[in-house]
């Protein structure tokens, strides 16, 4: 049986490669993490092995603050992927192989123009500082509305983390209304009733629509600001002790108090939920790219 390749494409200042590829390893595929100039240059410099992007079925650029998120986060980033990466990158795109940039990777992306709308060179709209002018971290509420993204399969809502200062999802009102109609909004931020909101908190940034994710027209390509992979594990979430306590045979479920806690916390799961967009990237390349 072939196994799922991932290449995690790491620069300097990023500082997510870890837990992005041990959550693919987690579902069953197996991930690299290379050096964007082992890229460029097609072979690693320490020892000589050969990196080729066409020799992998998913892209994964994580977050962190490349290059120092100088001039603007994600857009040096943003020039080596449309700059001396473009041709094996397009070339990636056109083989319907999945990407997924998660934070800094998905404001790389945004500034590169490969999202919304699948275009190298073609910015259309961008992330910029939160209305709070502050680096933002804490766990939030998301929903999956209708969309068109084979990462978000079996997925409704969820907790996640966030962690950033230009998270803030920004357009014009006509683009906007583009994502919407071609079911390209993968990722809402919402209140504790699942209504996507504007408030701060639990809107970080003060994203646009609400948004915390957008995916390209074919669906095979997924950027957000939200970190999955940082919820690879049950006892990740930040109240999964309550989580955990509340789940026990000796807790009364008929108290009101308790009956809040839960609905506020949520069970316990079997996995870190976070895990899911990784594997349903890992399935789609089975499904698809490997039969």
């Amino acid at each position: 049986m072939v196994i799922p390749r991932v290449l995690v494409m790491r620069t300097t200042g990023t500082n997510c490669e870890n837990e992005t590829a041990y959550a693919f390893n987690k579902v069953g595929a197996d991930a690299d993490i290379v050096h964007i100039n082992t890229l460029i240059k097609g072979s690693r410099p320490e020892d000589g092995r050969r990196f080729s992007l066409e020799d992998y079925h998913i892209l994964a650029i994580p977050g962190g603050f490349s290059h120092g998120d100088y001039i603007k986060a994600g857009k040096v980033l943003a020039e080596y992927i449309k700059g001396p990466l473009k041709e094996s990158i397009q070339q990636f795109v056109d083989d319907g192989k999945p990407i997924i940039g998660i934070c800094n990777g998905f404001q790389g992306l945004v500034q590169s123009g490969l999202l919304p709308n699948g275009v190298l060179g073609n910015q259309t709209s961008s992330l910029t500082y939160n209305d709070s002018q502050r680096f933002g971290c804490r766990w939030v509420k998301l929903t999956v509305p209708t969309n068109n993204s084979i990462w978000l399969k079996g997925i409704e809502s969820i907790d996640v983390p966030v962690a950033n200062a230009e998270g803030k999802y920004v357009a014009s009102e006509e683009e906007l209304e583009k994502l919407i109609r071609n079911g390209q909004v993968a990722l809402q931020y919402v209140d504790i009733e699942n209504n996507p909101t504007q408030d701060f908190p639990a809107n970080p940034s003060g994203s646009m629509n609400a948004i915390a994710g957008v995916s390209d027209p074919s669906g095979t390509i997924l950027g957000l600001m939200p970190h999955f992979e940082r919820y690879n594990h049950p006892m990740n979430h930040n109240l999964a002790t309550l989580q955990k306590v509340a789940s026990q045979p000796y807790i009364d479920k008929k108290d009101s108090a308790v009956q809040r806690r839960l609905e506020i916390a949520g069970t316990l799961p079997e996995e870190g939920m976070g895990l899911q967009i990784f594997r349903n990237g890992v399935d789609y390349v089975i499904e698809n790219l490997l039969r």
